[in-house]
């Protein structure tokens, strides 16, 4: 999902803590790196964002190039509306559980499916999309440098008049500093999700771990994010030559029937001075 799998798993204060109060039992790992992100990110429902963004796409005979995959939240739905796609997705934990979950799909929905591994923030094809897409939060995996190689590596994909959809949190809602939720995992395990906002570092910390404290291994998972603003997205697209609409509100699976998320939209500019 981005280069955090390259410097290993972030040490975040909760996660400090539960693997002090486990002993031995503890193990920590990478949200993206580890089965327990696969067996939550594969209950994770696309359906409504990638119906928002199809909305928006030229037609379905295009291909689409789906970044930071996962276990195919968006590439799923995608093939169920018809399109081709490509899937990238840098975790080896991911990749694999995204196959396998191919196999168990018909032919033609395998047919027009390719998995490729990479990093969102510097990849290259050999083909070049009607649409690029990246799932809700994805894009806040990345550093400035890093979404900057996003953005170089979108513009060197995109067909001519294609378009460029992120999803992104709707920042306008109040959201706490500090929360606690649990969840379960399509194999039914229980997790706790842990998030910790700092705005005035610009990041968002991401600890799961097991429901059940007895649980031996005792994983720990963990993630960082940073607090982008949709309109600063929106400027660095358009520094890196993109003309960009404005931003339409949805709800995401998660919405509870608010508006919390933003589809942005943009288009490669004719002239890119």
């Amino acid at each position: 999902m981005s280069n955090q799998l390259e410097h290993g798993p972030i040490r975040t204060a909760r996660a400090d803590a539960l693997l002090a109060s486990v002993g031995e039992r503890g193990v920590l790992r990478s949200f993206y790196d580890a089965d327990v992100g696969s067996d939550l990110m594969q209950d994770a429902d696309g359906v409504s964002e990638a119906k928002e963004m199809a909305a928006r796409m030229r037609s379905a005979s295009e291909p689409v190039l789906d970044l930071a995959a996962g276990t195919g939240r968006l590439t799923f739905p995608f093939l169920t509306l018809g399109f081709e796609v490509t899937a990238l997705e840098l975790s080896t934990a991911m990749v694999a559980a995204l196959r396998r979950q191919l196999e168990d799909e018909p032919a033609d929905l395998r047919g027009r499916c390719t998995v490729v591994q990479g990093d969102m923030s510097a990849f290259a094809l050999d083909q070049r999309f009607g649409a690029v897409v990246i799932s809700y939060g994805s894009i806040n995996l990345l550093d400035d440098a890093g979404r900057r190689g996003l953005y170089a590596s979108v513009r060197e994909h995109l067909e001519p008049g294609g378009q460029f959809l992120i999803s992104m949190a709707n920042t306008s809602r109040s959201d706490s500093l500090e929360r606690d939720q649990e969840l379960s995992g399509r194999s039914g395990r229980r997790y706790v999700l842990h998030v910790r906002r700092s705005p005035a570092e610009a990041i968002q910390d991401i600890t799961v771990y097991p429901a059940d404290d007895t649980s031996d291994p005792f994983v720990v998972c963990t993630s960082r994010l940073r607090l982008l603003e949709p309109h600063q997205v929106g400027r660095e697209l358009e520094q890196a030559g993109f003309d960009v609409m404005e931003p339409a509100s949805f709800r995401s699976a998660g919405g509870s029937g608010r508006h919390d998320a933003l589809l942005l939209e943009a288009s490669l500019r004719s002239d890119p001075s």
